[in-house]
């Protein structure tokens, strides 16, 4: 049976709201779960900070809320976790002032120091604490773009090593597209990956927040929400060389229905599965569903529907050998109520090799 617990609820612990979850497993088999804390109301502006909470239970319960990064009374958000083979988590995210409406920093009327800007820091005692942030703008942000987000949901680490940030930004003519942010040397310093400005058609993609996976042939698979008028609400792209160049621009993944709307991705090795979590109700953010892929992501087919109820954002994290997590945004009323975390069982196929695919939220 499925295990569910409520991780933040609006209102709590001096926040109003709570937003755009993240979740990782460290080394040591904990779960850190975080969101944007918005302490004035649902906006995507104010004053917001990184918030955390740690389940040593796997994700059964969950501590007290602790402030990962934060940015006075502006804001500090997108989290972008990362556990890295040294055990280290980086936590890439973005910040601007809290007056600094999205609409405002797309049209260019915000100031680059009060705009979208980069940073990142990291915990060695298991995300008890954090280090203070650091500033890499410079290295990963072009001049012209306007909006950027990292994520959201995990950032990843190759088998390589590195590491690989998915995002998006804005363009000053308008559209969005499509980039990601690499380190070779676990965080020091950091790149531009791929680049893929889209302009909302049928041939050139807009993506927008983008989530990522290592395939086992070692590819990357890159799955993104798109902005209008794209053809289908999410869009793919692979990449060859660890993210530093893209196979071919993001196209539209008709196999993903559902409203536009964030969404993740993650890659389990046994069994041999993608998935994707999101809502699929058409037209509206609500029923939040699992599905799969046994192809890297060229077809999906539905794995297991959570509920019926509103839900929008949501990231995926891999438990222990048989257990899957599924943090993500739901209420009764509406998608924002609260964030909640629900155990999955994975059972491997009962013949390897049957059908390709196992089952998700029907094993014990």
């Amino acid at each position: 049976m499925n295990d569910t617990s409520v991780v933040f609820r609006a209102g709590a612990d001096g926040y109003a709201s709570f937003r755009i979850p993240a979740v990782v497993a460290t080394g040591r088999g904990t779960l850190l779960a975080f969101c944007e804390g918005r302490v004035d109301g649902p906006a995507d502006h104010g004053t917001i900070a990184i918030v955390l909470k740690r389940s040593t239970d796997g994700g059964r319960t969950w501590g007290p809320l602790t402030v990962a990064a934060a940015n006075g009374d502006g804001l500090a958000g997108n989290p972008a976790p990362v556990v890295l083979d040294t055990g280290r988590i980086l936590l890439v995210h973005v910040r601007n002032a809290g007056h600094a409406t999205e609409d405002a920093i797309r049209r260019g009327t915000v100031g680059a120091e009060d705009g979208r800007r980069v940073w990142v820091c990291h915990s060695d005692d298991d995300g008890r604490t954090w280090s203070a942030a650091r500033e890499i703008t410079a290295s990963v942000k072009r001049p012209d773009w306007r909006w950027y987000a990292t994520t959201p949901g995990h950032a990843l680490q190759l088998r390589t090593g590195r590491v690989v940030v998915p995002a998006n930004h804005s363009l000053a003519a308008g559209p969005d597209g499509g980039h990601c942010l690499l380190s070779d040397d676990r965080g020091a310093t950091w790149t531009l990956g791929y680049v893929d400005d889209g302009d909302g058609t049928a041939a050139r993609v807009a993506a927008n927040e983008s989530t990522a996976a290592e395939l086992p042939d070692g590819r990357l698979y890159v799955n993104a929400r798109t902005m209008p008028p794209a053809p289908a609400p999410r869009a793919d792209a692979y990449s060859a060389d660890g993210g530093r160049t893209l196979t071919a621009p993001f196209r539209p993944q008709p196999g993903l229905t559902g409203p536009v709307c964030q969404g993740s991705v993650l890659q389990l090795r046994d069994p041999d599965l993608l998935l994707y979590s999101g809502p699929a109700a058409p037209g509206a953010r609500a029923r939040m569903t699992l599905r799969a892929s046994t192809d890297g992501g060229t077809t999906w087919h539905p794995a297991h529907t959570v509920d019926d109820r509103p839900a929008a954002y949501s990231d995926l994290v891999r438990i222990d050998a048989r257990t899957l997590g599924l943090l993500y945004e739901t209420g009764d009323g509406g998608p924002y109520e609260t964030i909640t975390f629900l155990r999955v069982p994975v059972a491997p196929p009962a013949r390897p090799g049957a059908d390709g695919r196992a089952d998700v939220g029907s094993g014990s």
